[in-house]
């Protein structure tokens, strides 16, 4: 399936403010790709489906978790996350998406993970700076987005985390895992 195909489809699945920022996230990808020398057709599907179901409604997202069995602590967060793993389903069984990398980058693209791919780093990471987001902090994250892929990562995962915190969410466990193993691959751990 073509890209723009791809593009027409998210049209049709969300606000003209998503599909905007699907854009930006797709653009952003394909940029950091290019960048960290990573397949940028890979990013650019990526980038496009990984807001594909986020406008699904809550109890079809959760009918899907529970019968293709997937993590069943996911419903005990918010639903803003079900959307990434429901998202990786969807691209598998509709968009007949078969690379386990791009599977994999939609459906860690809100939590992060432990053991991240370059092309999970680089969704995760576009779809935090992508043009259209505005929040405090965002340029240093553009900034660090265009020097060190790694430490990007680490910068938006630790940005994401002590948001939730700050707003006294609960953090999904993958998040926590994805920092952790950030920080000891840095080998900051004795320090």
């Amino acid at each position: 399936m073509k890209f723009e195909q791809l593009l027409d489809q998210m049209k049709s699945r969300m606000p003209e403010k998503r599909y905007i920022h699907t854009r930006g996230v797709a653009m952003t990808a394909i940029h950091l790709a290019k960048k960290y020398g990573e397949d940028t057709e890979k990013a650019e599907i990526a980038g496009i489906l990984h807001d594909s179901v986020k406008y699904a409604g809550k109890e079809w997202l959760r009918n899907i978790i529970l019968s293709e069995k997937m993590d069943p602590t996911l419903l005990d967060f918010h639903h803003e996350l079900w959307h990434a793993p429901v998202g990786s389903y969807v691209a598998k069984t509709e968009f007949q998406i078969e690379d386990e990398d791009i599977l994999q980058a939609i459906k860690y693209h809100t939590t992060g993970r432990a053991g991240m791919s370059p092309l999970e780093k680089i969704i995760y990471i576009s779809d935090m700076i992508e043009p259209s987001r505005n929040f405090p902090g965002v340029d240093l994250l553009r900034e660090k987005a265009e020097k060190d892929l790694e430490d990007a990562m680490l910068s938006c995962i630790q940005h994401s985390v002590t948001f939730l915190i700050e707003k006294k969410q609960p953090v999904f466990p993958d998040s926590f895992h994805c920092y952790n193993d950030l920080i000891q691959k840095r080998g900051k751990v004795n320090e």
